[in-house]
């Protein structure tokens, strides 16, 4: 069984009316999440080692869109929210790698909102950016077998 480094990873069972779990989701974002994606104040610490930096709520409304669920937000040691995922009682965070030395708590957390989050217009065409990469990706025409 593939090992992932994102909080729920192993109870995240759940699946999508596509078929996918929050485990393929995070493959997929793996080839999507980019510096453009990341937020403007942490793109300096953004590497393709850790590509989850400054990525948390674009993608947790994306995986919102994608599974339904509510996003909650937990306080970071630095004093920032990070979203994350409830869906249908699971718990699962597919931005938590960026936090390698901080535990967070993910239990009675406020409720995030997309329209107070996409008030920012930066972060709302990041977040419309990465939602039209993902569909590329989900939607790439399967190469045919050939029965030669």
């Amino acid at each position: 069984m593939k090992q992932y480094h994102f909080y729920g990873w192993q109870t995240a069972d759940i699946r999508n009316a596509d078929g996918l779990t929050p485990c393929d989701l995070y493959d997929l974002l793996r080839n999507v999440w980019c510096e453009y994606t990341c937020a403007p104040r942490l793109r300096d610490k953004w590497s393709e080692d850790c590509p989850t930096v400054g990525q948390c709520s674009i993608t947790a409304f994306l995986v919102q869109d994608l599974f339904g669920g509510k996003v909650y937000g937990v306080t970071t040691a630095s004093g920032n929210i990070h979203c994350y995922n409830v869906v249908d009682g699971c718990t699962f965070d597919l931005t938590s790698e960026q936090f390698p030395n901080e535990t967070l708590v993910y239990e009675n957390n406020p409720e995030q909102f997309r329209e107070d989050h996409f008030s920012k217009e930066e972060k709302k065409l990041r977040y419309e950016y990465l939602k039209r990469e993902l569909a590329k990706k989900i939607n790439k025409p399967k190469t045919p077998v050939s029965r030669g």
